[in-house]
């Protein structure tokens, strides 16, 4: 045996324990420290003032959005609403020629409207199958389609046509006021969505005269025919002339059309949608004499001009200005609790709905006492230097006044009502990328379910704002509560303030984007509710530092 090969390993060994027991030593006496005194302990502070209170949203900004909505809903807690589309047509080719130039007589076969839904789809064997996504409710609805005389404008000529022009969800009776009742006019009657495709019919004449035949399918939609007399004259019979010579000049001559909805009951259906991918497609064709490569007409076998049929479409598209307009019947019982909400103490109930609605407004820290623009509660925090380990707002869900499962939104939001941005902890929320289910699920959560699929809390986690408020000095902001659709559809809509329906209260200017296109409503406790296990508190894990 070689000592001196055995003897280092021995020594690096010893040496290695008798470091493992003194800083096993020294483990146990700085833990022993931490137990002793506290002052390097997560601790909980869940004593500070929160008030919250709920406010009916003045008219709210409904153009200048990526998706649309169209029909009826009712949750069963605040009521039934209707919501009506209007939109701005574009030609895809300006100046278009439909014929040739020869002039031959044109045939409309058809025309269609398309609006696809949303869909997730799976091939099998040759079969696709769509199921539906943003669809909700299958009770029968009426649509009816007529063209609108209203012109939508891109620039508000108040601003000297410097800013855009904006239109709001209460002025449903203005555009209804300007629609043409005319050949375009069509009723959809008890419409209800279906996950079946459509088969189209393509035909296209080859180059040596003969038609050829196939066919497609395309996703599920609300897909209808519109008036082939109306089109002739409206669209084909202008060829050529100023109307379809550039876009400006058909917005002018073709203002748009008006989707009015509205059930015979107090259930319904309703979409939301992308506008861009509906189409209006006129199918037509015309007679052609076919000619050689000299430019000879092709005679048959008794001497007589060949003349092929030739097939084509022209597409107009949903590409221009597309808002929406809301009816509300808001329950008795809910309009008259949010009628006078108590600013000062908070309310016992708070109520949120998406759309044209109800929004929650926050306010943390309570009173200015002393009158130096802080709240005293955050200018003692300042003073402590807490290290803010966590922060957050728990709501629950009053189940006794919603109507549980799929209709309660899967996600809430929260912003900062004075400036009109996302918190700090929205732009940090490491779930960012994710898909929009699963996105800002950190700072933004998810709706908790009991084991009957209901609703039973949400949880807002605003630890960077309140450590932005405690150590940056910054302002402790009125915070805005709404259901939101996809909460990463950043952005802002303003509210018509000019209709401040509580004049006596603060005017809030704007809402996030992603709740204006949430149909959805929820009921939650409030700060002053008498059940104290639901009471909404701001919870505060911090350290505070030696």
């Amino acid at each position: 045996m070689n000592t001196r090969t055995i003897m280092p390993k021995v020594a690096a060994i010893l040496f290695f324990i008798i470091s493992i027991v003194s800083c096993q030593e020294d483990f146990n006496t700085i833990g022993s420290d931490i137990i002793g005194d506290g002052s390097l302990l997560s601790q909980l502070d869940n004593t500070k003032t929160v008030v919250a209170y709920s406010r009916k949203l003045a008219p709210v900004q409904t153009n200048i959005i990526p998706v649309s909505q169209l029909g009826v809903f009712n949750d069963g807690t605040f009521g039934k609403s209707s919501i009506s589309f209007l939109t701005q047509l574009q030609m895809e080719t300006p100046n278009f020629i439909f014929g040739d130039s020869i002039g031959h007589e044109i045939t409309l076969d058809s025309v269609m409207l398309y609006i696809p839904y949303y869909n997730q789809n799976t091939t099998e064997d040759g079969v696709t199958s769509y199921t539906l996504d943003s669809v909700y409710g299958a009770s029968p609805i009426n649509i009816n389609i007529n063209e609108s005389n209203y012109f939508l404008r891109d620039l508000d000529p108040s601003s000297n046509f410097q800013d855009a022009q904006l239109y709001y969800s209460n002025e449903a009776t203005l555009f209804e006021a300007n629609l043409l009742q005319n050949e375009l006019a069509t009723e959809i009657t008890d419409f209800i969505p279906s996950s079946e495709g459509y088969e189209i019919i393509n035909r296209d004449t080859s180059t040596d005269g003969s038609t050829q035949i196939d066919t497609t399918i395309i996703a599920p939609g609300i897909r209808v025919a519109l008036s082939n007399d109306y089109f002739q004259e409206k669209i084909l019979g202008k060829e050529g002339a100023p109307e379809l010579s550039n876009d400006n000049n058909f917005k002018d001559y073709f203002r748009g059309l008006y989707f009015k909805v509205n059930s015979d009951t107090e259930d319904g259906n309703l979409l939301i949608f992308n506008p861009e991918l509906a189409t209006i497609t006129l199918y037509y064709n015309f007679l052609r004499a076919d000619v050689d490569s000299s430019g000879d007409p092709v005679l048959d076998d008794d001497g007589n001009a060949v003349i092929d049929t030739i097939y084509n479409n022209y597409i107009l598209r949903f590409g221009g200005i597309n808002l929406n307009v809301f009816d509300n019947e808001l329950t008795p019982e809910i309009a008259a609790a949010i009628a006078n909400p108590n600013t000062l103490e908070g309310d016992e109930t708070l109520y949120l709905r998406g759309g044209d609605g109800i929004m929650t407004v926050i306010n943390l820290f309570g009173e200015d006492v002393d009158s130096n623009g802080i709240a005293d509660e955050l200018e003692v925090l300042r003073d402590q230097e807490w290290i803010i380990d966590d922060a957050r707002l728990k709501f629950y869900i009053d189940q006794n006044k919603v109507t549980g499962g799929n209709t309660e939104p899967e996600r809430i939001s929260i912003y900062n009502i004075n400036n009109s941005t996302v918190l700090a902890d929205y732009f940090l929320d490491p779930t960012s990328s994710n898909l929009p289910a699963d996105a800002i699920t950190n700072h933004l959560g998810k709706i908790e379910r009991d084991t009957d699929n209901n609703g039973v809390s949400y949880t807002i986690n605003l630890t960077h704002h309140i450590s932005n408020l405690i150590n940056k000095d910054s302002t402790n902001v009125s915070l805005g509560l709404m259901t939101s659709q996809n909460v990463l559809l950043n952005g802002f809509q303003k509210l018509d303030t000019l209709l401040n329906p509580n004049q006596e209260l603060p005017t809030i200017k704007t809402v996030q984007r992603s709740s204006v296109i949430s149909h959805e409503g929820t009921v939650l406790y409030g700060n002053n509710t008498l059940n104290e296990d639901k009471k909404l508190v701001l919870e505060i894990y911090y350290t505070e530092p030696n």
